[in-house]
């Protein structure tokens, strides 16, 4: 009987994934454990290895297919004895919802017929009152003492008393003619409700915006489409809330100047690991974890998650985004082992090798953009964490110090918390924690 083979889920979230590349033919024989193709995910590019021995009989969904549906039929295998043409004859179609391959090149944007501006964008509510009709400023009328308690009397509203005094003033004969129907304004037409948020622009209404020809469209790939996703969920469903707080790391610099410096070498000569300033910042912030637990938590609907290790995730830039390897335990870890650790994952994630246990869950993050010379900036919390720190560049400020100016090597962090797992004191009690700790490097031996 054919055997079908289905198109993996290499993640408990992963609902689709494109079919990078077959290693094996239609006639090829396969064993168990044989790496018969690779699928493409969001975050990597994963191996997928045959459970059963046999003859691929067909494949069904060629490679550079997109999106195919975990599940779905992607080949049939023929068992042992079995006819092969039987086996394909028999095999299943494959799933109508999987994108075929893409073109080499990206499609043509739709050039707009003639460029039209674009639906002006909502604006703010308007008020519901009748400014317009108002005889002063910002819808105020302006009527004389006695005209107001004539018209409060008649149970008369003043701002529909067509006003013939100076300026447009509404006075005592005004409401008087008001009382038998004279004198009034026309009421004016209900404003109709503007949403409070603008619209989101299709787009064809934005390409309108650009002369025809001077663009190209190049369309998002899966990771492009993902972090787009969690990134929007997260600003739009965690209430964020900021913490920055400058720390002197010439202690820090010292420690690192002196530790590369004895690193053991290896037969080329060459040290076995050089700590940089951000394995400092990883043991840092999953040492000030452990000292302040209530912090090394995630927020779910039925209780809060408290977990006993901070396992530290690193934002690495890599070809058309970011992914975060993760350091377990990272509070155990000596600065060699996460030095080294990050060193593979930088390698392998450029390279979408990572597997998803070594990206997925985590405790906290931390983002570094002090390489590009970024003094400060706040970072989007990537639920289910509760913390990320985003860490500026390392320079040379003035200090006031003992009454008395001095230059020292600063380093700005802001703390990004998840309000509702971690309120301001307490997450201000985690970035002093930090701060103490990589002012005094020495402390993360303790």
């Amino acid at each position: 009987m054919p055997i079908n083979i289905l198109m993996p889920a290499l993640s408990p979230t992963m609902e689709k994934g494109n079919l990078a590349k077959w290693l094996k033919k239609e006639g090829d024989k396969v064993k168990s454990g044989d790496v018969i193709a690779e699928i493409e995910t969001d975050k990597a590019t994963m191996e997928v290895e045959a459970i059963d021995e046999g003859t691929i009989a067909r494949i069904l969904v060629p490679e550079g297919t997109q999106d195919v549906p975990v599940n779905d039929v992607i080949a049939v295998l023929a068992g042992e004895g079995e006819d092969v043409k039987a086996a394909s004859a028999g095999a299943a179609k494959p799933s109508a919802s999987a994108a075929p391959p893409k073109a080499a090149e990206a499609p043509a944007a739709p050039a707009p017929a003639a460029p039209k501006a674009p639906p002006a964008p909502a604006s703010a509510p308007q008020a519901a009152a009748p400014a317009a009709q108002g005889n002063g400023h910002a819808g105020r009328v302006f009527s004389s003492p006695l005209a107001r308690r004539l018209a409060k009397e008649s149970g008369i509203d003043v701002a529909m008393v067509a006003g013939t005094g100076p300026h447009g003033r509404v006075v005592a004969r005004d409401v008087e003619q008001a009382k038998s129907g004279k004198g009034l304004k026309a009421p004016a037409a209900a404003p109709s409700a503007a949403p409070l948020i603008a619209p989101t622009m299709s787009d064809k209404q934005i390409l309108s915006l650009f002369e025809p020809g001077s663009y190209e469209v190049v369309p998002h790939d899966g990771m492009r489409r993902t972090i787009a996703q969690r990134l929007t969920a997260s600003i739009q469903n965690v209430p964020h809330f900021y913490l920055t707080i400058d720390c002197d790391i010439g202690k820090l610099l010292a420690a690192r100047e002196e530790i590369n410096a004895a690193a053991p070498k290896d037969k080329e000569k060459k040290p076995l690991y050089k700590i940089s300033v951000n394995d400092f910042v990883i043991k840092a912030m999953a040492v000030a974890l452990q000292k302040i637990p209530n912090c090394n938590v995630s927020w779910t609907e039925s209780g809060m998650v408290k977990h006993h290790h901070s396992d530290v995730g690193v934002a690495v830039a890599m070809p058309g985004g970011l992914i975060t390897p993760i350091i377990r335990k990272a509070e155990t870890k000596t600065l060699s082992t996460i030095s080294n650790e990050m060193k593979d994952f930088a390698a392998r994630a450029r390279s979408r090798k990572l597997k998803p246990e070594e990206y997925q869950g985590g405790t906290t993050a931390v983002s570094n953009l002090g390489m590009f010379g970024i003094s400060h900036f706040t970072a989007v919390i990537n639920p289910p964490q509760a913390t990320i720190l985003a860490v500026g560049t390392s320079e040379e400020r003035p200090i006031a110090r003992g009454g008395k100016i001095e230059i020292a090597h600063m380093m700005s962090v802001t703390l990004s918390c998840d309000h509702r797992a971690i309120d301001g004191a307490l997450g201000a009690e985690l970035i002093g924690a930090f701060k103490q700790l990589i002012e005094n490097p020495v402390m993360m031996m303790v």
